[in-house]
């Protein structure tokens, strides 16, 4: 790799912000009322809606929304073993999820 395209990849993923992917509110959280029915006490109505019926939680949370890509950093394409920390860049963990 040359050093313009390394400065490049490092700089994708440091700015803006750094890495591939973030967790951010699907909701708005503006008020008061948005907080009591994300946290508590409107947090019950669908907990409880869930305990009745496990498959809800894909209707009332990111259940069916979310992947999880796991590794122990060795094996990691074209770099072998670099470890857990570095591989959750290495090989695109991030990037395999997006």
């Amino acid at each position: 790799m040359d050093d313009q395209l390394k400065q490049s990849a490092l700089d994708f993923h440091e700015f803006p912000v750094p890495g591939k992917i973030q967790v951010s509110p699907t909701k708005p959280l503006a008020t008061q009322r948005d907080l009591a029915l994300a946290y508590s006490p409107g947090v019950a109505a669908p907990c409880l809606e869930i305990e009745k019926d496990p498959l809800k939680a894909y209707k009332y949370t990111a259940r069916g929304n979310l992947v999880a890509v796991i590794s122990n950093g060795t094996a990691v394409l074209g770099l072998g073993n670099i470890g857990a920390l570095a591989g959750k860049t290495g090989d695109g963990r991030q990037g395999r999820s997006v």
